[in-house]
């Protein structure tokens, strides 16, 4: 079985778009979507619409959690905050149900899934540094044998095995028996590893590889709509530099 794990894709129709191509060229069996469908971008309806097109499933981000009413999003920093009130405005009500109708974990056999730490998915938590990869060695026992995040927007890989916690670092590798890995996917809409493309990742749970992939994409066509909803210019900038 191979599976397509795409994350926060933060309502950039550009990136998405690309990102599905792709998806189509790497003749995956099953597509799933770690949440944080909308924010920070200007096309949240049209970003629900695609997801919820070709995805087996799609779980809560934090972002899409805020603008369903499931979470208290009042101490994000103000930008944020007026995208998210901006995007709950412009969503139309399919849209909004379905966000409000999300999951906050997934499972498939052995392979996991949830938008941050799959510890307390509910608290959002990032797992992006070797030190927070470790502080989840005593819950290793209730996870699946490899469990995708998103929520950094960062392409990080921790196994664990023999009671330790080691940095995976490749665009390819393999699944080794008798490891468990939490796998950070990075980002379809904004990504911050200083690669502007959009990126997503490969399971092959036959081959036991995992692939990230990259897909560039037109991004002044992303700022050019975040620049006419009235958004921070700062959400279309950082595209370019990918940060």
């Amino acid at each position: 079985m191979r599976v397509a794990i795409l994350s926060d894709v933060h309502s950039n129709l550009e990136a998405l778009t690309a990102v599905l191509r792709a998806v189509d060229s790497a003749r995956v069996d099953r597509v799933v979507s770690l949440g944080d469908i909308v924010g920070y971008g200007a096309s949240p309806n049209a970003c629900c619409e695609l997801v919820r097109s070709v995805a087996e499933v799609t779980l809560l981000g934090n972002h899409d959690a805020a603008v369903a009413g499931r979470m208290d999003y009042s101490f994000y920093y103000d930008a944020a905050r007026h995208a998210l009130d901006w995007s709950a405005e412009v969503l139309s009500e399919e849209n909004l149900a379905w966000l409000k109708s999300l999951p906050y974990t997934y499972r498939i056999g052995e392979v996991g899934f949830s938008h941050g730490s799959p510890v307390d998915p509910r608290a959002y938590e990032y797992v992006f540094a070797l030190q927070q990869a470790r502080e989840l060695m005593p819950f290793a026992d209730d996870l699946a044998e490899v469990t995708f995040i998103g929520h950094s927007h960062l392409c990080k890989a921790f196994a664990f095995g023999a009671g330790q916690v080691a940095d995976v670092v490749a665009q390819k590798f393999s699944i080794r028996r008798g490891f468990q890995y939490l796998i950070s996917v990075g980002s379809v809409g904004q990504p911050r590893d200083y690669d502007n493309r959009a990126c997503f990742v490969v399971c092959d749970t036959a081959a036991r590889t995992v692939e990230y992939i990259r897909v560039p994409y037109d991004i002044q066509a992303s700022v050019r709509r975040i620049d006419e909803a009235g958004l921070a210019p700062n959400f279309g900038r950082r595209l370019f530099l990918g940060v």
